[in-house]
């Protein structure tokens, strides 16, 4: 695979994903556990925008290997371990990277195995692991501009 340019469409188009994604969730009643349960779209919004904000995260990391690296990964954890060794995250950042694609493959594979509970309690507490992720790509990008292709 020959190295590229970081299409600025791409990036900005999955960032915005997971911002937008990141507040429908927060729109929920998070507040108190029992007014989420009380109406059970709650928890397939939830879900649904979890599982959407993950793929546009390892989407974004997959996107910044092939295009400004020229690696390809064939499995999401491996999106986490590639960022690290090009500097692009950090050793905990790419950790955490690869424990939210473990998850990410836990609600797409093993659905059935996700509680409503365990979706309340990451969406409730954990949302800033998504966040954090997206503000590391952001500042590697920031700090690598010449890696941007400025065509939207």
């Amino acid at each position: 695979m020959m190295t590229g340019t970081i299409s600025k469409r791409v990036v900005s188009d999955r960032l915005t994903w997971i911002d937008r994604m990141m507040g429908e969730i927060r729109s929920l009643p998070l507040e108190d556990r029992e007014t989420f349960f009380s109406d059970r779209r709650n928890v397939w919004t939830a879900e649904s925008c979890l599982r959407r904000a993950l793929e546009a995260l390892l989407d974004l990391g997959r996107h910044i290997l092939a295009k400004g690296f020229g690696v390809g990964v064939s499995e999401y954890k491996e999106i986490a371990t590639e960022l690290a060794r090009h500097e692009v995250l950090t050793s905990r950042e790419a950790d955490l990277l690869r424990t939210l694609a473990g998850y990410r493959n836990r609600m797409v594979h093993f659905y059935h195995e996700v509680s409503p509970e365990e979706l309340y309690e990451i969406c409730a507490f954990r949302l800033t692991d998504v966040e954090r992720l997206a503000s590391a790509y952001r500042r590697w990008l920031k700090a690598h501009p010449e890696r941007l292709d400025e065509q939207l």
